[in-house]
């Protein structure tokens, strides 16, 4: 608006920073931000997925992996205590929304023609607001509306209940904008209702209610709405987010919504909603009443079976949008929040290259082995491992390892090796299998830019596991067996002999692999249900096989490893299919008891919070 570049010229500034850059694929944005040539443009946004599915990543000179610089999403930055946890309450809500053309022209006309004059719901919002609070009074809320109609609607519903509300909308007068919020933190109002005002770009601390009264299938509203609530205050908790979750019709994206704030994929969220939310951040909790429940249930189990042809129709749309026919792998999924779960499945079809295959966006000639590697390359999604990530990187654009390379990369080699070729049968030498991977560049470059997508998601700095320093492991970081396998030498290129019990000894090392899992619900019959889980931080509470003694055998090993030499490294998943995380070194606390005995193992390092959450006794609780 100020013409700063007819004035100053294109190429005056040297670093030039763009707040809410979302918004950058806007015409208007969009023409200042081609035409400025400053040495360095930095973005910065909580919310980078655009509703339109435009992408602003090609405004940056992004990282070669089509990755951010730095990326802190939120559930990371509540870990790390950035942020004020908050609860959540998914309300029971008989408002029927099955007629609303989401994120299509007539959406907002459409719900405030449910929502506005509707004094069963504003009712239900100021009940279940006093349930879950108390007294409302007392509360610092906002309450995001559909429009301005429906603003000063709830606004006159807070009133007639004897609860101080202030409606602030874009037509508010200026003065009376500006002193709401510091009316609010005076408590001479308890809740600000407003809509389109407060989304972004504001900084309101003392919020510690939110009541989202605006239904949408926008990822990226309801997160900034969340947002608005869990800024650090002085003696501010938690922020309780109250949700009213009316009837939708088939095809409505909880997943989008709840992934948002938890960083959790389709899967996970089903076992959350069905099993409770266990691996949140510490002091945050969801809780989802009956009736909605059940409908997100609904909607997580109709989202995980999205099938291969509605995946190739959002490709082709992307790939028109974008004007592009050389769409990324890592631009589409970022950009149309796809999980690389859906694109990876079970059965063929499967992969990128056979997914741009059908989208007829790849033309190279097909290989014999493109379907097996596209489906196996599903095995590769759990890895977050910095070093290997990296190596695979290198492997896809190398077609034999350099003469001089160490037996580290060999190692690793054949811990991809074996990790994609599944079959125990499958035995081979590391450098006969990335022959067979280079035999199809599409692959290849599939597996490149596989590796810099779950790389650019992994929040690991490579650490090695003590006691196991010459193998290729990091602590913490999540592996398969048979990649531990492989990088500790039981898999040979020469031998792949399966191992079916829950310890391998290795009495060449003198050490032992304990491998944990801990819900034994499935293929265990309960005489084998061992109890095991996480103490504290530091402590580990692990039961032996029924046969083990602590006078014989594999139990006087255990009970005497404080003289005897022997060492033990820990590694614990949560259930049966999914990865191992390497937890390190572990040493004998205590123990009691025969057939089975129960140990109690010191850490030598700590379990993240995250892992103790996951592994503890209040899990899913």
């Amino acid at each position: 608006s100020r013409d700063l570049l007819s004035h100053w010229g294109v190429d005056y500034w040297r670093v030039v920073v763009v707040d809410e850059c979302h918004r950058l694929a806007a015409d208007r944005f969009d023409s200042f931000v081609t035409r400025i040539r400053p040495h360095y443009l930095v973005g910065l946004t909580a919310t980078p997925e655009r509703a339109d599915a435009k992408p602003i990543l090609s405004y940056f000179d992004a990282r070669p992996d089509g990755a951010p610089a730095i990326e802190l999403r939120l559930w990371h930055a509540l870990d790390l205590q950035l942020l004020t946890p908050f609860e959540y309450y998914g309300c029971d809500d008989d408002t029927d929304f099955s007629d609303v053309p989401w994120s299509q022209p007539g959406e907002i006309a459409k719900l405030s023609d449910i929502v506005t004059g509707n004094d069963v719901r504003a009712r239900l919002v100021v009940n279940e607001w006093t349930r879950l609070a108390g007294d409302p009074r007392k509360s610092k809320a906002l309450a995001f509306c559909v429009n301005v109609a429906h603003a000063r609607f709830m606004t006159n519903a807070f009133l007639k209940a004897g609860i101080p509300a202030l409606c602030v909308v874009g037509e508010t007068e200026l003065e009376e904008r500006r002193s709401a919020p510091e009316r609010l933190r005076k408590g001479e109002v308890s809740v600000l209702v407003t809509c389109d005002l407060y989304n972004e770009g504001v900084d309101l601390p003392t919020v510690d209610t939110l009541l989202l009264l605006r239904p949408t299938q926008s990822p990226v509203l309801f997160q900034q709405q969340i947002g608005r609530g869990l800024r650090l205050a002085e003696g501010k908790e938690s922020c309780l987010v109250l949700d009213f979750v009316g009837r939708f019709r088939e095809g409505f994206r909880f997943d989008r919504l709840f992934g948002s704030i938890t960083g959790l994929v389709k899967r996970e969220l089903q076992h959350a909603v069905e099993n409770g939310f266990s691996t949140l951040p510490p002091g945050c909790y969801i809780h989802l009443q009956s009736q909605t429940r059940e409908q997100v249930l609904r909607s997580l189990r109709a989202a995980i079976n999205q099938n291969w042809r509605r995946l190739k129709a959002e490709l082709i749309s992307y790939s028109a949008l974008i004007g592009n026919v050389n769409v990324s792998m890592s631009s589409f999924v970022r950009e149309q929040g796809v999980e690389l779960t859906d694109m990876y499945r079970s059965r063929e079809p499967s992969g990128w290259t056979a997914l741009m295959r059908d989208a007829q966006l790849e033309t190279s000639v097909p290989h014999a082995e493109d379907g097996y590697f596209g489906s196996r390359f599903r095995s590769l999604l759990h890895l977050d491992d910095p070093l290997h990530l990296e190596f695979i990187s290198h492997v896809a654009k190398m077609k034999m390892l350099p003469q001089g390379q160490g037996a580290e990369a060999r190692l690793r080699l054949l811990m991809l090796a074996y990790q994609i070729d599944g079959r125990n049968s499958q035995i081979g030498t590391a450098s006969s299998f990335l022959e067979r991977l280079h035999s199809s560049p599409s692959l290849t470059s599939e597996l490149g830019e596989l590796a810099a997508i779950l790389l650019s998601r992994s929040t690991l700095q490579f650490v090695p596991v003590a006691d196991l320093e010459d193998t290729p492991l990091c602590l913490h970081a999540s592996y398969e067996i048979r990649e531990i396998l492989t990088a500790v030498g039981y898999y040979t290129e020469e031998r792949r002999t399966p191992v079916l019990a829950g310890v391998l000894a290795l009495p060449k090392r003198k050490q032992e692999l304990l491998f944990v899992t801990l819900d034994k619900s499935e293929g265990f019959h309960a005489a084998t249900s061992y109890h095991d889980y996480a103490i504290s931080r530091e402590l580990f509470h692990w039961q032996s096989q029924n046969s083990a003694r602590p006078d014989k055998g594999a139990g006087k090993r255990y009970v005497d490893s404080r003289a005897n030499g022997w060492k033990f490294s820990l590694f614990v998943r949560q259930r049966k299919g999914l990865p191992y995380q390497a937890c390190g070194p572990v040493t004998i606390s205590s123990w009691q008891g025969s057939q089975p005995i129960s140990i109690t193992w010191q850490l030598q390092t700590q379990l993240p919070s995250k892992l103790f959450q996951a592994y503890s006794v209040i899990r899913g609780a």
